[in-house]
């Protein structure tokens, strides 16, 4: 189908030692770092809560009933603990998987789409560009939607491949329903909507209608049916007010209105994936020039056109979105991958080493930018922190500026030699930093307070309540192993405050007349609050603080 070298000049036995060097990379550091507000301490405690609660329909977070989101991820996240125990390692465990499962797949699907070198330069892209790997080392569910909707490109670009059996399109296309299954599990309709209106803008674009006869939609249906309805009708049975919450409000009014208070420009996700695929920033336009001049197969289906209308049409559809975060256009890191895998073994030595000098030099000024680090600063995350993190960043660009040399020395043997060392100094720096950002997480998570929090709640009695005023702590919670009674101000449980009512205290002022009945009390509470509080002489003692948060119980007479 193109015009580049076809077979791969790596032995089985290299192979398997640079996909298991791949892994040893990229879960050893999963355990390195504390959990960062706020998705990661959410997820982790949703899922703590379903393995020690066992009710694995109904999702609940800090104690309340949490809809924004389906459950496979907690479900996951759910079997992590049961299986190898509570701890940060396994809260990031299932996001890794489906991670280091993407690079395979990609690989996978260039070699049997378009050939074994495409393959293995689609698969070295997407293991190192940094929005992949860094995103595949966070507990969000970004990766693993992002993974189930490639799970669905790729088993449909599988599907189509000329000369198949009917029998083998069957199996292709069931396990392409059976993706958009599991992304509508892991964060709703998105998984169904966008690789359904990329197939119609594909079918008007290429004009290739023949295509939808081969999409097995009946039985197709029928998996995908088998797969989702079930929660839904039993956490809808459950709770009588789960789908208005969540198709109305959290699938369309997200959307469509600026309510969670998530803005940007429309522009928004063009600094996102510059900076993403920056190893591969300067070779992005000459592979897409070239997937464009790409031929068909010889059954009319075009791959490549497929790949960049799912790229572009993901991209524009959250760029017109009201509400934004940097995880969202993840989708499209797979298919941009599979288009610069299949332009990068057309290269020439000559011109991919003037590539790899650019990215040299960029490694240099990058070393002098990282100076500004450490003056950064402010009250929440004290200026030393930064300082340490430089240390890190610094580190991480030696490690991968010695990188980029070797790749500078391989490019005289072969491009895809050299590529691979690019992509491992940009993996390592990216590794590297990640590792160091611990520094803030340790801060930001407030682990350093649990040991004194723990102490107190032991020599107190078991059904002490745990109160939150006027803040939810993403990660305390899960640190703690306990719950908090929301005071004051719901944040993101207010559905869940409206849907029990009786599990929260709907003011400061109230709350401060049930404390003062307590015999044995705790509650978290930011510095601004502790101090509001102390003036009206409400009776506390500080058991752990730190710049974000204070944590008090009442005194004992």
């Amino acid at each position: 189908m193109n015009d580049t070298p076809s077979r791969l000049p790596l032995t089985r036995l290299a192979l398997i030692l640079l996909v298991l060097a791949l892994a040893l990379v990229w879960f050893g550091p999963l355990g390195y770092r504390h959990l960062v507000p706020s998705d990661e301490g959410r997820y982790a405690e949703m899922a703590r809560e379903m393995f020690v609660t066992g009710d694995w329909i109904t999702p609940r977070y800090n104690g309340y009933k949490y809809f924004e989101k389906p459950p496979l991820q907690t479900w996951a996240n759910a079997l992590s603990f049961a299986w190898f125990g509570i701890g940060e390692w396994q809260a990031r465990l299932y996001t890794a998987l489906t991670g280091f499962a993407g690079v395979l797949l990609v690989g996978y699907t260039g070699t049997r789409v378009f050939n074994a070198m495409t393959g293995f330069a689609a698969a070295v892209v997407l293991a190192t560009c940094p929005y992949w790997n860094l995103m595949g080392h966070f507990n969000t569910l970004d990766m693993a939607l992002s993974f189930w909707m490639q799970v669905t490109l790729c088993a449909l670009m599988l599907a189509q491949r000329p000369g198949l059996p009917a029998r083998a399109v069957r199996g292709w296309m069931w396990l392409c329903w059976g993706g958009m299954a599991a992304a509508v599990l892991s964060k709703g309709l998105v998984g169904l909507i966008l690789p359904g209106a990329v197939l119609i803008l594909y079918s008007l674009v290429a004009r290739d209608w023949a295509l939808w006869k081969r999409l097995y939609i009946g039985s197709g249906l029928i998996v995908f049916l088998v797969i989702t309805a079930p929660w839904f009708v039993l956490v809808q049975m459950k709770n009588p007010e789960f789908f208005n919450f969540f198709f109305i409000v959290q699938q369309f009014q997200r959307y469509l209105t600026p309510e969670q208070n998530r803005p940007g420009a429309f522009y928004y996700f063009v600094p996102v994936l510059l900076v993403g695929f920056l190893p591969w920033l300067s070779v992005a336009a000459q592979s897409v020039w070239h997937g464009i001049r790409t031929p068909r197969q010889p059954n009319g289906f075009a791959p490549v056109t497929m790949l960049l209308i799912w790229s572009a049409f993901i991209f524009l559809f959250f760029s017109a979105s009201h509400s934004k975060l940097i995880s969202y256009v993840l989708p499209v890191a797979p298919a941009l991958a599979l288009v610069i895998g299949l332009y990068l073994p057309s290269l020439t030595p000559q011109r991919y080493r003037m590539h790899l000098i650019g990215y040299a030099v960029f490694l240099v000024a990058a070393a002098l930018g990282a100076i500004f680090i450490g003056r950064a600063g402010s009250a929440n995350t004290p200026n030393a922190l930064y300082r340490v993190f430089q240390l890190w960043v610094w580190a991480g660009l030696a490690v991968a500026f010695v990188a980029t040399l070797v790749a500078l020395w391989l490019n005289r043997r072969s491009v895809l030699a050299s590529a691979t060392g690019l992509g491992a100094a940009w993996l390592l720096l990216g590794t590297i930093a990640g590792c160091g950002h611990d520094v803030f997480g340790t801060q930001s998570s407030g682990v350093q307070l649990v040991p004194a929090v723990k102490a107190a709640m032991a020599r107190l009695p078991p059904d002490t309540p745990f109160y939150s005023i006027a803040k939810l702590d993403h990660t305390m919670p899960f640190y703690l192993g306990h719950t908090m009674i929301m005071v004051g101000e719901a944040d993101e449980l207010t559905f869940g405050v409206h849907a029990e009512p009786q599990k929260w205290v709907p003011s400061i002022d109230e709350w401060v007349r049930i404390w003062d009945s307590e015999h044995a009390a705790l509650a978290l509470m930011p510095p601004y609050r502790y101090d509001e509080l102390e003036k009206r002489h409400v009776p506390m003692q500080v058991i752990a603080r730190d710049e974000r948060r204070v944590i008090v119980e009442k005194p004992q007479p």
